[in-house]
């Protein structure tokens, strides 16, 4: 694992587009599959393959119907996982300590052997971010892949969330949000990107990029369609090269 140096501040989090969200899940099956390898205890299933499937997820999307005041109906993919808060409402009613928010990087961590799993948490988060593993009797949330971003034994390109190594779409970023000069930062400043429910006062280190309208996307998918026309192999070899870089 890579230390960061004494007195180094980050805020690391996670920007996401909704404009070219497409709600095909990928996020959440990587999410599920390295944190059940990863995060301690297996997260939880319960009847998988039966009429009334439960489990325990770290990240979800939701998909709405918006209809804006002038113009035509858009669904919008919104994904929600943990927000990593600056004023985190988890962390103040944690009565363990359990809950906490890491000085250096800002990520929002559960000690799960602190943790008594009485869902105070869960209570405070305006999110729903935080589920409690029946199997583990614990609290569990994103760690924005906390034990893939130092892990010198992966390849620097894997160092990421694996939420966002696995988009397809590239509609999720990670960055420093506290650097204003890093990428995210950059993006976030470019496409006006948002807290969600900033009246909380929780300050949230996720952004998120607002939808265009459909008469403004046109010439962003433009240049991504660019390539199938002119790529002798056509669209399967075009595919074939954006499942390469995952």
């Amino acid at each position: 694992m890579t230390m960061l140096p004494a007195g180094t501040e980050r805020s690391l989090g996670l920007v996401i587009d909704l404009d070219i969200c497409v709600g095909c899940h990928a996020c959440v099956i990587a999410c599920k599959g390295w944190n059940d390898a990863a995060y301690g205890a297996p997260l939880s299933d319960r009847d998988p393959y039966g009429a009334e499937p439960e489990g325990t997820f770290l990240n979800r999307v939701h998909s709405y119907e918006v209809v804006p005041e002038e113009g035509a109906a858009q669904t919008v993919h919104f994904p929600k996982s943990c927000l990593h808060c600056e004023d985190a409402p988890c962390v103040t009613v944690c009565p363990t300590g359990a809950s906490l928010k890491r000085a250096e990087d800002g990520i929002v961590l559960v000690n799960e052997a602190a943790c008594i799993g009485c869902g105070l948490c869960a209570w405070a988060c305006p999110y729903g971010a935080r589920e409690r593993d029946p199997s583990a009797g614990v609290m569990k949330k994103c760690t924005l892949c906390v034990d893939r971003i130092y892990n010198d034994a992966l390849p620097e390109r894997d160092r990421e969330p694996a939420c966002v190594r696995t988009c397809p779409s590239n509609a999720r970023h990670f960055g420093d949000l506290a650097d204003p000069e890093s990428a995210a930062s950059r993006m976030v400043a470019a496409r006006e990107g948002f807290d969600l429910m900033p009246d909380l006062g929780t300050r949230p280190v996720n952004k998120y990029l607002p939808p265009r309208p459909k008469d403004e996307r046109v010439d962003v998918l433009a240049p991504l369609l660019e390539p199938v026309a002119e790529e002798p192999s056509g669209l399967l070899g075009w595919l074939d090269r954006q499942l390469g870089k995952l």
